[in-house]
């Protein structure tokens, strides 16, 4: 059987595996508020949540666009082997550093694991000149950037929520909120699907133009649009306790007013980038947006050792995932 055939086999199905792992890693992200302020019984959330998810990586292709060229060119490749090799690496390191911050219940990100990986094996496989470095430091300042602007949309919509409810009937108020929330868990789970499930999507279409099996105009074929979109829902639809607890309770002690304005806030953010055809770290931006609101209701409120914790994570989580990748490459290099 042809060698490239076989890797674009193996690329699609570790792509979808990786998106199936996105789906319960990132889902509490997605429900964690809604969950923790008791909006939503966990099972329904984790249905409302896969479903959005569905919808939303069905119906925006920018983000995998972005993520197919941006990072590195896949016309640069001569030799398709060393351009599909680089991405089974890529996907195989973002896998592995997702299920382990999984395992200890870390929110991490995997759009840095998966962005990290595709950089790490490349410079791996071809050196730093490899790099499309226009589009890669635009990939990375939208990862930087966001979630500082969660941070601080977070504090602005708490603080308006705050002063047009501060004479309102505090337990009406609540209860209110709580059904407010059902709302915002589907936008946010919507806004989740718009822009996670499209990396996997962009990872499989620069498999398909680094083997030659696509044209770079022909753009997201859609059996790969709909592959990654049922693969994030049915990750989705079991769930990630772990992350759950640590989202949605140790960052800071979540009201429904909290939890609406944070949803609200972190949708907002990941639209907008969504629209502009850039990845983001829906981690990142979630995580943000409820310190910002805990930061509107009380500094002190913020578990910031947690927090710290967290964006260690985020800090850490680029370079490992590249360096992972890059050995993977070596090792796969010797057999392919």
């Amino acid at each position: 059987m042809d060698t490239l055939f076989v890797l674009i086999v193996l690329i699609a199905i570790f792509a979808f595996a990786f998106d199936f792992i996105n789906g319960f890693h990132d889902t509490a992200n997605a429900i964690a508020t809604s969950v923790s302020t008791k909006a939503l019984p966990p099972k329904v959330a984790i249905a409302l949540a896969a479903t959005m998810n569905f919808v939303g990586a069905l119906t925006f292709t920018g983000v995998a666009k972005s993520i197919s060229k941006d990072i590195v060119d896949p016309f640069q490749f001569s030799d398709g082997k060393i351009g599909l090799t680089i991405v089974l690496s890529a996907l195989i390191s973002g896998i592995a550093w997702n299920l382990v911050t999984w395992y200890f219940g870390i929110p991490s990100s995997s759009s840095h694991a998966i962005i990290g990986s595709i950089a790490g094996a490349a410079i791996s496989a071809k050196g730093f000149g490899v790099l499309n470095y226009g589009g890669f430091v635009k990939i990375i300042e939208a990862l930087i950037i966001s979630p500082f602007v969660a941070l601080a949309v977070g504090f602005i919509i708490m603080t308006l929520f705050a002063a047009i409810f501060k004479n309102f009937n505090k337990t009406k108020t609540n209860k209110g909120f709580r059904s407010f929330q059902v709302f915002t868990a589907a936008l946010q789970s919507f806004s989740h699907g718009t822009n996670d499930a499209q990396k996997a999507m962009g990872i499989i279409t620069l498999a398909l133009v680094s083997g030659k099996y696509l044209n770079d105009s022909d753009g997201i074929p859609m059996w790969v649009r709909f592959g990654a979109a049922l693969a994030m829902g049915i990750g989705t639809s079991i769930g990630g306790w772990k992350i759950i607890k640590t989202v949605g309770g140790k960052i800071m002690k979540l009201q429904p007013v909290n939890g609406a304005a944070a949803d609200l806030s972190s949708s907002i953010i990941i639209f907008t980038f969504t629209a502009l055809k850039l990845p983001v770290s829906t981690t990142h931006v979630i995580s943000s947006a409820i310190m910002g609101v805990g930061s509107a209701k009380r500094v002190k409120g913020v578990k910031w050792g947690v927090a710290r914790r967290i964006v260690m994570t985020w800090i850490i989580t680029l370079p490992i995932s590249a360096i992972v990748a890059s050995i993977i490459y070596q090792i796969l290099h010797l057999f392919v």
